[in-house]
C-alpha cells in the first residue's frame, strides 16, 4: 500500500498552493484530482499582483505562451442601465485562462501527482486514513471545490447550503467574432441584476471571451442567463450568438458557509470551505490564501494532526477574512426590493462608488495587505 504524510484532494489553486508551500517541509505530499491537466474550468478567470506576489509568479515568465491580459479597470452598472467606467493608471488585475493557470501552478507545485483519480472511499485507520482501499496517509486536505468528496465524506450536507450558481462559457473568437465584440480586453464589464442578488460579465483576454451570470438566487438561472445574452447582443457588446453550450457551477459565500473546516486529520480550503468573496464572490485570491494558510498550520502541528493540532488553521483563516456574516449581506435580506434597486442603481452610478468601493474593495480588495505566512 502506498503512503504519504499530506494527501490533497483537488488539484486547483487551493490545493497547489498548499502543496507548494509545503514543498520544502521534509513531508511526503500527495495531489490527487479526478481530471488529468490540462483540464478545462469555468471560472471568470482574473488575478490580482497580490496572488501574483503570494505565490512568487514572474508574470514574464508566466506570459510566455499563455494568456495573461492587463486589466486597467472596469465597466459596471446595472442591466439595462448607464454604465460606469473605474479606470485605474496601472494594471490592477490580469485575466488567465483556468486551464493554464490551474496546469502551471500544479506543475510547479513539487507534489507527487495522481490524475485521472476519482476519491470514492476515505476510512479512518490508526490515527490517520486510507484512500480507496490503497492510500495511506495521516492528514487529508479537501480542495476538490464546493462538491469536494472530502468533505461528503467527512459529513458536510451540500443539500441545505445557500450557494450561489452560475453558468457561463469561455472560447477563442475567430475573426469574425473578434469584429463583433465591442467589449474592450483592458476593460471587463461587470452588469448587476436589478435585485442584486447577482451580476453578469464580458470578459475579453486577447482573443478569448468569457461570458456568464451567477445569482444568490437559484431560481430561474437559466432565464436569467438567456435573458442576459440577448441584453449583451441587444446593447451591441457582442454581435453573435454564444457559440458553446454555458456549463454551471457552484460556490459558498464565505458569510453562508457553516462548514467545519478542520477536524482530526482534515482540513478543508478554497470553495471546499466556503470562503469566496461575500461581496463579489470572488474565489481564487481566497482560495489560494487559505492553501498557505492551512500549510502553515500543518507545518506548526509538527505532524499531530488532531483537531487541536490543526485548530489554528481556524484561528488564521478568522485573522485573515474576519467575521463570517457581512454586514451588507445581513442588511440585505431586511431590505424592500424596491428600496434595493432604487438604492443599486443610484449607487451603480456615481463613479466614486464604483471605482473606490465595488471595484477596488469588493472586487480586488486593493486595501489588503498580501498575505505573509
Amino acid at each position: 500500500m502506498d503512503t504519504c504524510d499530506v494527501l490533497i484532494v483537488g488539484g486547483g489553486p487551493a490545493g497547489s498552493s498548499c502543496a507548494w508551500k509545503l514543498r520544502d517541509s521534509g513531508l511526503d505530499v500527495v495531489v490527487l484530482d479526478k481530471q488529468v491537466f490540462p483540464r478545462d474550468k469555468v471560472c471568470g478567470g482574473w488575478i490580482t499582483p497580490a496572488v501574483l506576489s503570494e505565490l512568487e509568479i514572474d508574470p514574464c515568465e508566466y506570459a510566455h505562451k499563455r494568456v495573461f491580459q492587463p486589466i486597467t479597470g472596469f465597466r459596471i452598472g446595472c442591466i439595462g442601465g448607464e454604465m460606469v467606467d473605474a479606470r485605474y493608471d496601472q494594471p490592477v488585475s490580469y485575466g488567465i485562462r483556468r486551464r493554464e493557470f490551474d496546469e502551471y501552478l500544479l506543475r510547479r507545485s513539487g507534489a507527487r501527482l495522481l490524475e485521472g483519480i476519482i476519491l470514492k472511499t476515505l476510512d479512518r485507520h490508526e490515527g490517520g486514513w486510507i484512500a480507496n482501499g490503497e492510500l495511506r496517509t495521516r492528514l487529508v486536505v479537501g480542495a476538490g471545490g464546493h462538491f469536494c468528496p472530502v468533505a461528503r465524506l467527512t459529513g458536510a450536507k451540500s443539500s441545505g447550503e445557500q450557494v450561489v450558481v452560475a453558468q457561463e462559457a469561455e472560447f477563442e473568437m475567430d475573426t469574425q467574432q473578434r469584429a463583433g465584440c465591442a467589449v474592450s480586453p483592458e476593460l471587463p464589464e461587470l452588469y448587476f441584476c436589478s435585485d442584486l442578488k447577482g451580476y453578469g460579465w464580458c470578459f475579453r483576454k486577447g482573443s478569448f471571451l468569457n461570458v456568464g451570470l451567477g445569482r444568490l438566487d437559484q431560481h430561474r438561472l437559466s432565464e436569467h442567463v438567456s435573458s442576459f445574452l440577448r441584453f449583451l447582443k441587444s446593447a451591441g457588446r457582442v454581435s453573435f450568438e454564444i457559440p458553446h453550450a454555458l456549463l454551471g457551477h457552484a460556490y459558498l459565500l464565505y458569510d453562508a458557509s457553516s462548514r467545519k473546516i478542520a477536524d482530526d486529520g482534515m482540513l478543508l480550503i478554497g470553495d471546499a470551505a466556503g470562503l469566496a468573496y461575500s461581496q463579489s464572490g470572488e474565489g481564487i485570491r481566497p482560495a489560494i490564501e487559505s492553501g498557505l494558510l492551512a500549510a502553515r498550520a500543518i507545518a506548526e502541528a509538527q505532524r499531530k494532526y488532531s483537531r487541536e493540532g490543526l485548530e489554528v488553521y481556524g484561528t488564521l483563516l478568522a485573522q485573515r477574512f474576519g467575521a463570517r456574516e457581512y454586514w451588507g449581506t445581513k442588511l440585505g435580506r431586511h431590505l424592500p426590493l424596491r428600496l434595493i434597486q432604487m438604492l443599486g442603481k443610484g449607487l451603480l452610478g456615481m463613479p466614486w462608488f464604483a471605482r473606490d468601493v465595488v471595484i477596488s474593495r469588493w472586487f480586488l480588495h486593493a486595501g489588503e495587505a498580501t498575505l505573509e505566512c
